[in-house]
């Protein structure tokens, strides 16, 4: 089991410039082709789920996959949402130098200047036709109460992914692999061991 630190993340360095999806994507194929792997599988979480979704358009080697709050689908918004980004916009133009510090979610917040470019970049990127085009084998482990990919979006990887079964754990949010992990080791196991979740 190999789990890398991407740059820009964990122990890693910062990112020299802001990433695209498609430098995130030729970092993790870098490190496959350098371990020399003739298949493997891919279990990603949120945003590694983006990455996960371009890899398998660019590495045929992939025999399964697995999402867990899995984001890179996009979202439905609100009307309340399309405000608050007209209202963003807005406001960036009359106080050019101002630090709309009410604006942004809590993980953006966090980031370094060069992250938030790249996160920008990221999310704004929408892979809803890749994802159809995925013909590994696929689960999809979600959280019932995932409030940062609801369990809508896991609906939606569930419909547009041929090979796919979905597995929802009960009490589970974003993180149920940390949540419930007796039960989301469960649903991976079987998955990578012997085939599909019964």
């Amino acid at each position: 089991m190999i789990a890398p630190d991407l740059t820009g993340f964990g122990g890693s360095d910062e990112l020299p410039f802001a990433y695209s999806l498609d430098d995130y994507v030729c970092e993790v194929l870098k490190l496959i082709n350098k371990l020399n792997l003739d298949s493997y599988s891919v279990v990603a979480h949120s945003f590694g789920a983006r990455i996960a979704i371009r890899l398998c358009q660019k590495d045929r080697r992939i025999k399964k996959l697995v999402i867990t709050g899995g984001a890179g689908l996009k979202p439905k918004r609100t009307l309340k949402y399309y405000f608050k980004v007209y209202l963003y916009k807005t406001l960036k133009k009359i106080f050019k130098n101002a630090k709309l510090k009410r604006f942004g979610s809590s993980d953006y917040k966090k980031l370094s200047p060069v992250m938030k470019e790249s996160f920008v970049k990221i999310v704004n990127e929408h892979l809803d036709n890749e994802v159809s085009k995925i013909s590994a084998k696929t689960l999809i482990i979600h959280g019932e109460l995932d409030r940062e990919t609801p369990v809508c979006s896991a609906k939606k990887f569930n419909s547009k992914i041929k090979n796919s079964k979905l597995k929802i754990i009960k009490g589970a949010g974003h993180f149920a692999f940390i949540d419930n992990p007796t039960v989301f080791n469960f649903y991976l196991f079987e998955f990578l061991g012997e085939g599909y979740v019964i």
